[in-house]
């Protein structure tokens, strides 16, 4: 998986926080995940739709709070 350049954060992430999050770095078949503070540590990478339903279950989560 190539993901040079590909890293993002969250909207969410602005200043204060924006350097203490994680970072996402997907290809057509699966996404990696590294933390932003200490990028070259290990980086899990998991199939694009494990991630995509872990997404969406945060999402829910959240209107229900």
């Amino acid at each position: 998986m190539t993901t040079h350049g590909n890293w993002r954060k969250s909207s969410y992430s602005g200043e204060g926080d924006g350097n203490e999050c994680v970072e996402v770095a997907n290809s057509p078949t699966h996404v990696a995940v590294r933390d932003s503070k200490t990028p070259s540590c290990g980086t899990p990478t998991v199939p694009a739709d494990v991630f995509a339903t872990f997404v969406d279950g945060i999402k829910r989560a959240g209107e229900e709070l």
